[in-house]
Formats: structure tokens, sequence, C-alpha cells
């Protein structure tokens, strides 16, 4: 049935593509706005790469038709109807001659058989290209419906789109399956890992054309691996472990509570099948480990917690949640002796009473883009969280300004070329997380951001789903989905724990 579903929407968004932009015309006779039009998704003023797909938008007020114009150099498109559909060819022309410049757009609106032109405004066209695809997990906003799940990836130069792994493919009605995390070494699709979770349970490891269920949980880890994060180069993922629960907030407008009642960081080996724990602290969570670009260097997050014993874990960080704050540290790493040392403290957010989450360092490593929020570690629940930046040269960090909402800012990505990040938001509406992507200059500067592109401009609202965890790609997963099913329904290798890393 959703396939179903999907494939009508498709064909309907085609037919009304192909009638959108053909014989349209500038109207002739006019009133004037004086202001911008209204638009969704909003690309006024916004800056693209200059390989992205076509931006289609409609009217986001009453209207009965409407008309773009779009301009730069001598090319020009216009087009119409329900909404602006440019053509692919035409837009790529279009693009290619704003390439550091920018598109003049003139929107002009019919409501009541009278048109009326708004403010122009302009799409800049930044010479910095983006990474040609992004994977995420689409996942319905509320924990009843997770199993019905999927992990998709799209090519953002075209608009195509197609699906890594489906959840349902392992689901029975009596024993469901949850996939997570999906996760690639320096980009690269054919160097993946992703969980399962219930139901034919482990974690698929790809590694140039081989296919891997591992089995790792260990009496000796807390748990499975949970957040994991390639090294640049070696067969090695660091993981932290986490023993994960959630709650349901009553009068507060943050509504689900999702929580680490403990966490750890393990190292895991993929020629070997070989696991140990890096940190592992009982008064600390360790949580969102990220390798630094030239691999050596391993940021993560961690939160002092001493428990009181009174209650059971799970109740007392239920109780205290808004205690725990989460700091970003560091430890070295020698890649020749695969040993590492201590942490160190990159960024008390404790002592601004917040706390921070999900580091990432650009690929030049000069930056670290991380979440900030009050408390806890699962911001994308977290109305306050914003993305903040620091510069790892000069040590200065604030807030990104020119990126942030009124509303939740979460999970985010770096281009393999640093000049762009691709982070979730809820600042449509508040329910559903989306992707936005912004461009990010060489100081650090970031744009006016712009939501993923769709071939029907209304698709993202249309949606009963959120996009999860968006991660840049150089290229397409080529499996197939059935035959990651067919690897998850193995038995799978059991880890090996080790008490130190070897060479």
């Amino acid at each position: 049935m959703r396939t179903f579903s999907f494939t009508i929407f498709t064909v309907l968004s085609v037919l009304v593509a192909l009638t959108s932009c053909n014989r349209v015309e500038v109207p002739a006779e006019y009133s004037e706005s004086g202001r911008l039009p209204k638009i969704y998704p909003d690309y006024t003023n916004v800056t693209i790469p200059v390989n992205i797909a076509p931006l289609t938008f409609e009217m986001d007020e009453p209207s009965e038709e409407m008309v773009a114009r779009l301009s730069c150099e001598g090319h020009e498109i216009v087009c119409g109807g329900e909404y602006a559909n440019p053509d692919i060819d035409d837009w790529r022309e279009l693009t290619a001659a704003a390439k550091g410049k920018a598109v003049d757009v003139v929107v002009y609106a019919r409501q009541n058989g009278q048109w009326t032109k708004h403010q122009p405004f302009k799409i800049f066209v930044s010479p910095d290209s983006i990474d040609p695809y992004i994977s995420y997990r689409l996942i319905s906003p509320s924990y009843v419906g997770y199993e019905e799940l999927t992990i998709y990836q799209k090519c953002i130069e075209d608009g195509s789109e197609n699906v890594i792994y489906d959840n349902m493919l392992c689901s029975t009605p009596e024993d469901g399956q949850c996939i997570n995390c999906h996760n690639y070494q320096n980009y690269q699709p054919g160097r993946m890992q992703f969980h399962a979770r219930q139901n034919h349970g482990g974690t698929v490891i790809v590694y140039d054309g081989k296919v891997r269920k591992i089995n790792m949980r260990n009496d000796s880890i807390l748990s499975a691996g949970v957040y994991p994060t390639w090294h640049p180069w070696l067969r090695l993922i660091v993981y932290s472990t986490n023993k994960t629960g959630q709650s349901f907030h009553t009068r507060d407008l943050n509504k689900i509570e999702v929580f680490d009642a403990g966490s750890d960081l393990i190292a895991y080996d993929v020629d070997k099948n070989e696991v140990t724990n890096i940190e592992n602290a009982s008064d600390e969570f360790e949580v969102f480990p990220f390798w630094a670009p030239d691999g050596k260097m391993l940021y993560y997050c961690s939160a002092h917690f001493e428990y009181r014993d009174t209650v059971e874990k799970e109740v007392e960080t239920i109780l205290r949640a808004k205690e725990i704050k989460y700091c970003i540290y560091r430890k070295s790493f020698d890649p020749e002796t695969m040993t590492f040392g201590p942490r160190e403290m990159v960024f008390n957010a404790d002592s601004l009473d917040m706390s921070a989450t999900l580091p990432r360092i650009s690929p030049d490593g000069r930056f670290l883009m991380f979440t900030l929020g009050k408390y806890g570690c699962f911001h994308i629940w977290h109305r306050d969280a914003d993305l903040w930046l620091m510069d790892l040269t000069t040590h200065q960090v604030g807030p990104m300004e020119e990126v942030n909402s009124h509303d939740t800012e979460s999970y985010h990505s770096w281009s393999s070329n640093g000049r762009w990040v691709v982070f979730s938001s809820r600042r449509d509406d508040g329910g559903y997380t989306r992707p936005f992507f912004a461009h990010i200059d060489a100081s650090g500067k970031g744009t006016k951001p712009f939501e993923l592109p769709e071939s029907h401009p209304d698709r993202h609202r249309r949606s009963m789903k959120c996009f999860n965890i968006p991660e840049f790609m150089k290229g397409p997963v080529t499996m197939s989905p059935q035959s990651f099913a067919d690897v998850l329904k193995t038995d799978g290798e059991a880890v090996k724990y080790v008490r130190h890393l070897s060479k």
C-alpha cells in the first residue's frame, strides 16, 4: 500500500509538471505588491550549489495561478501554473550561466482574476559544488510507528530517489525491527554500516563489496554499538554503547525525552572482528564520537553523572534529566600504535548551563560544529536546540545565527569539500524534521538555509515522515534492499572482545 500511494503521488506530480512550465507567459497587466512573495519552500535570497536539482516552489498564500520568471545574462526560464517547476535542462543552463553570480526571480500571482507582481528576489549560485547524494531515514514522528521506516538515498543533482533498505523486509506482525545509524567511511557508499534492532538484529557492515552481519553484544561491553564514526582510512569504527530509554512530558513543549542511563565508547576492528573499550567510567556518559579528518583525534561528548542509588537508574535519570549536561572532549590517537591518549576538554557547555551534542569536524579540520541545548543528549526533541560553531584555530565559538531558526536544529553533516552543511530542522511546523542546506565560507560564515528540493514543492508537507540523519555521499549505494535483508536473516558473526587495540 505504501508503494502504491507513493506511485500515484509521483504520477500526479509528473502530470502536473508536464503542464506547469509549457507555454507560460509573463502577465502583461498587473498590480505591484511591493513585498516579497510568500512561497514554499522559501527560496528567496538563498545561496545554492551550482549542481543542485531545480528549485520547485509554490505560492504559500491564496492564489489561483502563478508565473515565475528566472533569468541571468540572457538565459531565461518562464514557468508556472499550480507551481513553478523549471525544466532540468533549462535549469542547468541557467545555473551554469549564473555560477558565481545570481539568478533574478520575479513571481506573479493571480487572485480573483487579477495578477500581482511581487518584489523580485535573487537565488545566488555558488561555484562550490555539493556532493551528489545524501541518504536519510524516513520515520514517523512518534514512537508508535517506528517499525515502518526506510533508509533512502537521493541524488540531489536530479532529484531521483530510491530505497537503500526497508525495515519491513525483516519485520513480522509478531516481531518487528528497527534500523538506524547509517554511516560511511569518508563519504564512500561502498564502505558503510547500519544497525538493525530487535528481529534479526545486528550491525550490517559493507566494505568494498563484502557484506557482513556482526553481532556486537558482549558481556564485556555495555551494549552493542550504537552511534558510529568510521576512521578516515583505517578499517576501524568507534561506537558509543548506550542504555537508551524514553519518557513523555505532560506539561512541556518537548513532548518526548530520550535519555541514556549509561553510555561508553568502544572501538571495533573490521578486519579482526574485535571490539575493545575506550572509555567506560561509571560516572561519565560518553556518546557521539567523531573522528577528525586527519585520523589522529577522536572527538566525543560526555556528561558527568553520579547516581544516588535511591531508585532504579532509569527512573533516576528521568527524574534528574535536566541536570545532565554534556561537554565536548577529544582524545589523541596514534594510527601506528593504535593507542589513544587521555581526554581533554574542547568545549565546556556545563559552564554555560547548557548541553553540547553531535560534534562534527569540517574536512579541513578547522571548524567544529555541534548542537547546543539546555540539557540532555537527544536534541532532536528539544525546541531550544541550535547549531553552534567553534573555530579550532582561534577557539572562538558562538551560535550560527544565520542558520538557526525559532525551532529545533539538530543533526548535521559537512559536505566533502567543507563548503556545505546539511542539517535537520523543524522550522516549518515544529513537528516534522526536514533537511536544510547552507553554504559555509572559508571564515565559517553561513548563508540562509534552503530546504531539500523536490519534484513537487509540497511533498514534504504532504508526507507524514521525518527525515532523520541526513548524510552526504559521493555516489549511490548499489546493493539491493533484498540483499541487505538476506544478510540480516543470517546469524551473523559474534565479536571477540580484547582489552587493547592491536596493530
